[in-house]
This record gives C-alpha cells, sequence and structure tokens, in this order.
C-alpha cells in the first residue's frame, strides 16, 4: 500500500468537503489503483486528508492526470496558507470492522523512536484491543521522514471512545501502552467529529 498524507488549515471546511465531493462524483471512476481515503477538520479549522493507492505507481499516474492537476489547483484555494504532503509505502493497518461507519476518527501525528518495536507492540496488542475496544474499529500508521508518523483511529462514535479511554485497563494492557507511549511520543492529536470517509467500488 502506498499512503499520502496532506495537513492544511482552513476557516471553510464546507467548501474543502465540497471539492472532495466533487472527486468523488468526477474524479475517482478513473483513478486505477485508488483504495479510498481519509479526511476531515478539527473544530479551529486544522485538516488532514490521507489517500490509499495500491502502490506508488498508482499514486503517480493518478497525480498526472489533468484532470486532477486541474481538481487539485482549485481545492488548494480552499486552505488558509500552505499543505504539507507526506508520502510513504511504510504503512501499518490494524482493521477490528468497517472503519467506513467509522464516526469519529483521531489523528496523532508525533514522532517514533523505535519503529520496529511500535509495530510489533501494535501486532501484539491487536487481539487484546479488539476485547477491550469494541469502540476502536481500526486504525492506519503512516511512518515518514527520518522519524515522523501520522497515526488515524476510525472509532464508532466520539463518546464511545472517550468511555473506552477512561474504562481501567488490565495490567498487561496497561504496560504495553506505556510503552507504546515512551516510542510513539505524540505531538498532536486531532479530533474529527464529522470524518470524511471515501472507498473505491469494487471493480
Amino acid at each position: 500500500m502506498f499512503v499520502q498524507v496532506m495537513h492544511g488549515k482552513t476557516s471553510d471546511p464546507e467548501a474543502l468537503h465540497r471539492r472532495l465531493e466533487v472527486w468523488e462524483a468526477e474524479l475517482m471512476p478513473g483513478a486505477v489503483g485508488y483504495l479510498g481515503s481519509t479526511g476531515g477538520c478539527t473544530s479551529d479549522g486544522d485538516c488532514i486528508l490521507i489517500a490509499r493507492f495500491e502502490d506508488r505507481e498508482s499514486a503517480r499516474r493518478n497525480s498526472d492526470r489533468p484532470e486532477q492537476g486541474a481538481w487539485w489547483a482549485e481545492t488548494e484555494k480552499c486552505f488558509d496558507g500552505p499543505v504539507t504532503f507526506h508520502d510513504t509505502e511504510d504503512v501499518d493497518l490494524m482493521t477490528h470492522g468497517g472503519v467506513d461507519s467509522a464516526r469519529f476518527v483521531q489523528v496523532m501525528d508525533g514522532h517514533v523512536t523505535d519503529e520496529a518495536r511500535a509495530k510489533a507492540l501494535e501486532r501484539d496488542s491487536d487481539d487484546m484491543l479488539t476485547q477491550l475496544r469494541p469502540d476502536l474499529l481500526g486504525a492506519l500508521t503512516a511512518y515518514y521522514g527520518d522519524d515522523e508518523f501520522t497515526e488515524v483511529a476510525y472509532f464508532t462514535t466520539e463518546g464511545a471512545a472517550r468511555d473506552g479511554e477512561a474504562a481501567p485497563m488490565p495490567e498487561g494492557a496497561t504496560e504495553m501502552f506505556t510503552e507504546w507511549q515512551s516510542v510513539m511520543k505524540v505531538d498532536r492529536y486531532l479530533d474529527i467529529n464529522d470524518p470524511w470517509l471515501m472507498t473505491a467500488p469494487t471493480r
């Protein structure tokens, strides 16, 4: 899998959402290798868009389409200032249910001190989280740069996610989460209460 991560700021999230709806209706049918995307904005206008492709070549072909360039030229106007882009094939997925049914998404941006250990911890915690956190539908972690990461967690609802966070954890889970926090240093959280989720139709 290949992932593109875009961060930006907007004072008009509805305009940005409309541009994504245009992409879904007019450009997605011709985006070969496109798998889906997650997007949304926080209440103070921090926005993220994450597009998933089968591979880097599929993403490149999509970016090279003239209609994609024209669409982005208009979409970029929705942002207040520059947009940052990160591309990566270093992606981990955790799936406990249909993430497209998520009604709350939390994004974590940060730096990883030990990527191999972070991946092992997330892999080892998968079965435990299935039992402890039925509100967690899945997660995507994209690693890029020297030590940066963006992790997207998909939840049934914000209320269920907050209840799950507040619930006591078994001793083993507490130790594992504490170690995860030591290797995955979160710099900021983005809470998205109205996520924009798209999945490519089955071809």
